[in-house]
C-alpha cells in the first residue's frame, strides 16, 4: 500500500445528485483538489461553466466552492484521483463498476457512499468479472455522512452532519489504510469490523422504502408537501419500522454480526434519543426540514427496495432467517411500480456469496480469500 498524505489527497466524486454535489463542494471547501464526474454532461453544465458549487451550511451561511475539474469523461475523472467517492443511488453501482474497471490503477481507493446492502461485495465482484487486475481498495460507508439536498443547478445544502459513520474495506485488513487516507476530510468515519457490518447496518433499508410506501397516498395527494420524518412518522408507521429492523438485526446475527438496532443508530448518528423509535425520530433535529418525495418514482423505492431490501431477503434465505415483513414491503413496491424488484435486485450471487457457508463468508470479508470447493 502506498502512503498518501491525508492533507493532499485528490478526490473524485462520482455523481452530481443531492449527495454528490454537496460532498464535492464540501471537500473543495476544506481545501482538497476535487473532480466532479457525472455520466450526463447536461446535468453538470452550469457547474462546469462556473467550476464551482454554492454550498449552504447548517448554520445558514453559504460559500462558493471551487472545483478542479468537472467532467463526463470517466477516464479523465479517474486519472489523477487518489480516492474515488461514489455518491449516487445503488442502482448505479453496477454501471459505475463496469465503466471504472478499465481505468482504475494500483493504490486507488473506491468508497461507496453508502454501499446499501452488499454494495462493496458486488462492486468487487464486478471488477473481477471485468478482468480489472489493478490493486484497488473497495470500501463502503454504512450511511451517507450528512443529510443534504441539491437546491439548484450549481447549488447544494447540508442540513446536518452525522456524528459517526462506520466504514469498512473489502477485505477488512485494508480498512485502517482507507481511514488513514480520508481522516482529514471526514473524521466522522470510524472503523467497522467488515463490510457485512456496514451492509447490515444499512438504516436506509429500514426507513426509506417503508415510510414512502406507507405514506403513498399522502405523497401523491400533496406532491410531498410534508416533512418526511416528522409528519410521515406516526406511532403506527414507526412500529412497522421496528418490525423490519428486528428482521435486519436477526439476519446480521445469523452471519455473526452484532448490528445496531435503529434506536442505537439514531443516538450514535444524530444524538437523538427516545424510549421508542417514534420518540427518537421525532427528537432528531437533523430530520426537520427534509420534505417527502414529490412522487413515488423515487430512489427510496427504486434504489432501496432492490439494493437494500432484496439483498436482505436473499441473505435471509441462504442463512435461514424468515423475512416476512421485509417481503411485504418488497411486494407492495412491486405492485405500485409494476416491477419485479426480486429480479432486478442484488442477490447473494451478485455479491459473490452464493453457496458459501457463514465461515467462508466471514473469511472472505476479513481476508479477501474464498476457499476453492473441495
Amino acid at each position: 500500500m502506498s502512503y498518501v498524505n491525508p492533507k493532499s489527497v485528490r478526490y473524485t466524486v462520482i455523481g452530481a445528485g443531492h449527495g454528490g454535489k454537496a460532498m464535492a463542494a464540501d471537500l473543495a471547501a476544506k481545501g482538497f483538489q476535487v473532480t466532479l464526474y457525472n455520466r450526463t454532461a447536461e446535468r453538470i453544465q452550469e457547474i462546469a461553466v462556473r467550476a464551482a458549487i454554492d454550498l449552504e451550511y447548517e448554520s445558514g451561511n453559504s460559500r462558493c466552492c471551487q472545483l478542479a475539474l468537472v467532467t463526463s469523461d470517466i477516464g479523465e475523472a479517474l486519472e489523477d484521483a487518489d480516492v474515488i467517492m461514489v455518491v449516487l443511488p445503488a442502482s448505479g453501482h453496477r454501471d459505475v463498476a463496469r465503466s471504472c474497471a478499465p481505468y482504475l490503477r494500483n493504490g486507488q481507493i473506491v468508497i461507496l457512499n453508502p454501499g446499501r446492502t452488499g454494495g462493496a461485495l458486488e462492486f468487487r465482484h464486478i471488477l473481477q468479472q471485468q478482468g480489472c487486475d489493478a490493486d484497488v481498495m473497495v470500501a463502503e460507508a454504512g450511511t451517507f455522512v450528512f443529510a443534504s439536498r441539491s437546491t439548484g443547478p450549481a447549488q447544494a445544502r447540508i442540513f446536518r452532519r452525522k456524528n459517526t459513520v462506520p466504514l469498512a474495506a473489502l477485505p477488512a485488513t485494508s480498512t485502517g489504510h482507507v481511514l488513514e487516507t480520508v481522516c482529514e476530510a471526514y473524521p466522522q468515519f470510524i472503523p467497522a469490523p467488515n463490510v457485512l457490518y456496514t451492509s447490515l447496518d444499512n438504516m436506509g433499508a429500514i426507513f426509506h422504502p417503508a415510510l414512502t410506501l406507507l405514506n403513498a397516498g399522502w405523497i401523491e395527494q400533496t406532491k410531498g408537501n410534508f416533512q418526511f420524518y416528522v409528519d410521515g412518522v406516526t406511532r403506527s408507521t414507526a412500529h412497522v419500522l421496528e418490525v423490519l429492523d428486528r428482521e435486519r438485526v436477526t439476519i446480521a446475527a445469523a452471519l455473526g454480526v452484532s448490528a445496531r438496532p435503529a434506536l442505537r443508530w439514531l443516538k450514535d448518528a444524530y444524538s437523538a434519543e427516545g424510549d421508542t423509535l417514534y420518540e427518537a425520530i421525532q427528537a432528531n433535529p437533523g430530520y426537520r426540514g427534509i420534505m417527502a418525495p414529490r412522487n413515488l418514482r423515487h430512489r427510496y423505492i427504486f434504489e432501496d427496495v432492490p439494493f437494500s431490501l432484496v439483498p436482505l431477503v436473499s441473505l435471509g434465505k441462504q442463512f435461514g432467517v424468515d423475512t416476512w415483513a421485509i417481503d411485504a414491503m418488497i411486494r407492495l413496491a412491486c405492485v405500485i411500480h409494476g416491477t419485479n424488484y426480486y429480479e432486478r435486485g442484488r442477490t447473494v450471487a451478485d455479491m459473490g456469496l452464493k453457496g458459501l457457508r457463514v465461515s467462508e463468508v466471514v473469511r472472505y470479508v476479513q481476508e479477501g480469500i474464498i476457499d476453492p470447493p473441495p
